[in-house]
């Protein structure tokens, strides 16, 4: 089955999911004071203007949340986004900062139509959210569409959930990791004979190591499936970093956000210490955010040349 066909079963989940979230997304996880700060807004503007972006596009641009914040940086900026509620958002708000309505539109990102390169390319495409509702077989398909975007020496930044942070949470992804990616469990239990029940022993004993009610699954608000009721992957930065370079990307860096001082079932307990030390910690190239920041962007040029 191709990338296109097996996104297609989980579109209509993913604009359920959305759909009655495009007017409080923005508020919930940029404007909250309860949610933590969009550390990886500022690392977008100090990427572009590094890169002297003068066009971006934002592949999945939700409510316009990355793009509104961009204002005032000197660069033209285009979107579009899966959920139709998402983009009559985002062209309302791009509109009080004077954008006209045909810079967002509907589009998949599995779709190099939905792009809408223009000649020379964008100076920078963006893609931020989306990478977890995607399956396995079509990052390849995202990432070489956002290469293909952008221009000779064009900037792409692709952001994704940090599988990694597993082994720092402690809870039950910490469980799943363990089992489901570290460990060969089908193989031991192959070859596990008389062993078997003392396998499964070393497997209880293991999963009670970690807090598995933890974190609480969050559900949709008005019947729709929540966030982690659809498809919700995380990634390797490692294994992300090598495709990225296979989709034709060079001087491709991981940036590591959303830092966590200590596990998150600390939080509760200790939360303003556990904000303002967690801030205290963010750093894009902090080696320990392969482990203690919950998600990272991947950062590459597309090589020079026609």
């Amino acid at each position: 089955m191709s990338s296109a066909a097996e996104y297609h079963d989980i579109e209509t989940q993913v604009r359920s999911c959305y759909a009655t979230w495009s007017t409080d997304y923005y508020r919930d996880y940029y404007e909250s004071s309860k949610a933590y700060p969009p550390v990886h807004t500022d690392i977008v503007r100090q990427e572009l203007s590094a890169a002297k972006a003068k066009t971006v596009i934002d592949a999945g641009c939700g409510p316009a949340s990355m793009l509104r914040d961009l204002v005032n940086l000197g660069t033209d900026r285009w979107g579009f986004d899966l959920t139709p509620e998402m983009v009559i958002e985002a062209r309302r708000v791009l509109a009080e900062q004077g954008l006209p309505n045909d810079r967002i539109w509907e589009g998949n990102v599995l779709d190099p139509d939905a792009y809408r390169r223009p000649l020379q390319g964008y100076g920078a495409a963006l893609c931020f959210g989306v990478l977890p509702h995607v399956p396995v077989s079509a990052d390849a398909t995202v990432l070489a569409n956002l290469t293909a975007a952008v221009g000779p020496n064009g900037l792409v930044l692709l952001e994704a959930r940090n599988q990694l942070f597993s082994l720092f949470t402690l809870n039950r992804y910490s469980r799943d990791f363990f089992r489901k990616t570290l460990i060969d469990e089908a193989a031991l239990r192959a070859g596990a004979g008389a062993h078997a029940n003392a396998l499964d022993e070393v497997f209880a004993e293991i999963d009670g190591h970690f807090r598995l009610d933890l974190p609480p699954l969050r559900r949709g608000k008005a019947g729709e499936p929540g966030y982690d009721e659809l498809l919700s992957r995380t990634h390797n930065p490692f294994e992300l970093a090598e495709l990225a370079r296979r989709a034709g990307l060079q001087d491709v860096e991981i940036l590591f956000y959303h830092y966590h001082c200590l596990p998150p079932l600390a939080a509760d307990r200790i939360p303003d210490v556990f904000r303002t030390q967690s801030l205290a910690m963010e750093n894009p190239r902090d080696w320990r955010g392969h482990f203690m920041a919950s998600a990272f962007i991947v950062k590459g040029t597309r090589r020079g040349g026609p």
